[in-house]
């Protein structure tokens, strides 16, 4: 039986650029909730550096995760904001408690 997986996406938007990226992340919320392994999708924005966006995902499977990754939607947001992120991080966890 998989675990279940965790994942942390940070990303640091440029400040010219922060509502565009912030929509475009915004627009994945809806249809990846609806994916089939995806337990929750949250987006966070930072209180002190409005640019820091953070997702905390949990999934069925990293499987399950995997396939959320070769989605369309995702290759739309990257294209959407090419040039527009300063930098972007992905953890891969596991739940211990």
């Amino acid at each position: 039986m998989s675990k279940q997986l965790t994942i942390i996406a940070r990303i640091l938007a440029k400040d010219e650029k922060r509502d565009l990226v912030k929509a475009e992340l915004q627009k994945l919320i809806e249809s990846t909730r609806a994916e089939e392994g995806c337990i929750n999708y949250d987006l966070h924005q930072d209180n002190d550096n409005k640019n820091l966006f953070l997702f905390h995902e949990n999934w069925e499977s990293r499987e399950s995760w995997q396939k959320h990754m070769n989605n369309p939607k995702l290759a739309e947001y990257l294209k959407a904001t090419d040039g527009a992120v300063e930098e972007f991080t992905i953890n891969e966890m596991t739940p211990i408690s």
